[in-house]
């Protein structure tokens, strides 16, 4: 059993890392007040923009195409989501049906960029993060293996980010007002603050960040693009609801996504769990999900202008 689990947790760590990024990224947004449902599709733009930078710069720059690859990812996803900002914040459109039109509109778009660019709805790169143990620590007794044995540099700079973003949100007077945007903006505004440039910050940073998660799919475990980002996307708003939009919660809530997601995938080669079918696993998440929100909908700590136009 014990064997099993050391051999598993570096893939489920692989899996949690994208949704915690992207997830973050959607706190950022509704935090600020504006719900983000967007978030496969800014995936799916910085995974296309990571996958063509790298094919088109690793003969060249090598090693090195995967941190440039990264940051255009980053940025592309910070770009496309101006859409919805737009949309939301100046032209006060509906944010369900926006974000709705992200999704659909980085599917279509993406597919079509690669197959004019590379001749094929795939885009498959020749390099990736090779996985490492990290000194010292990876020797820890249970710790070591589970935590920092086969680990991804990406994997301590997502979680560097969520530090960060911790700190900000909930220790700076910045984060403060950008929170308060989400629950009272006629009282922020009020206060001399701009709203509107603190919801665009806040849909950018959601940009910025699903794009990185979609460029940590790309370089870590999949080295390729085909079009789809198996709703990791759809599964991080999950989990930010689930983890009741706050940073520890989040964190919580996508590593749980990450462990079944990983059960999932493996369930057919481990012999005690091969009695149950892959998809009770796959479809566990979002039940647990709903059972959330039936269970603690009277405590919701979901931002009350959420949603709301300013």
């Amino acid at each position: 059993m014990w064997l099993t689990l050391t051999r598993i947790f570096p893939y489920a760590i692989a899996y949690t890392i994208p949704m915690l990024v992207t997830s973050l990224g959607g706190l950022y947004s509704e935090r600020s007040g504006v719900t983000n449902i967007g978030l496969e599709g800014l995936m799916l733009v910085g995974y296309f923009a990571t996958a063509i930078t790298i094919k088109l710069t690793e003969a060249t720059l090598g090693i090195n195409a995967l941190a440039l690859g990264v940051m255009v990812g980053v940025l592309a996803g910070a770009v496309f989501s101006l859409l919805h900002a737009f949309a939301s914040i100046n032209l006060k459109a509906d944010q369900i049906i926006s974000g709705t039109a992200i999704n659909m509109l980085a599917s279509a778009l993406t597919v079509y960029l690669a197959r004019t660019i590379s001749g094929s709805g795939n885009v498959r790169i020749l390099m990736g993060i090779v996985r490492k143990n990290i000194p010292v620590l990876s020797r820890i007794p249970i710790l070591g293996p589970l935590f920092f044995s086969q680990t991804y540099w990406t994997t301590w700079l997502c979680l560097l980010i969520w530090g960060l973003s911790w700190i900000l949100l909930y220790k700076t007077s910045f984060g403060l007002r950008l929170r308060a945007c989400g629950e009272h903006p006629s009282a922020v505004a009020s206060a001399g603050v701009n709203v509107h440039m603190m919801r665009y910050f806040g849909v950018i940073m959601s940009g910025s960040l699903a794009g990185l998660g979609g460029s940590v799919i790309l370089i870590t475990y999949s080295g390729e693009f085909n079009g789809t980002v198996a709703g990791l996307g759809f599964l991080s708003l999950a989990a930010l609801i689930f983890g009741q939009w706050k940073p520890l919660g989040i964190l919580g809530a996508t590593f749980f996504f990450g462990i079944a997601t990983t059960i999932a995938n493996v369930s057919q080669v481990i012999p005690s769990l091969n009695i149950v079918p892959p998809v009770v696993f796959k479809i566990f998440p979002y039940v647990a999900t709903l059972l959330a929100l039936v269970l603690f909908s009277k405590k919701s700590a979901a931002p009350k202008a959420a949603g709301d136009t300013f």
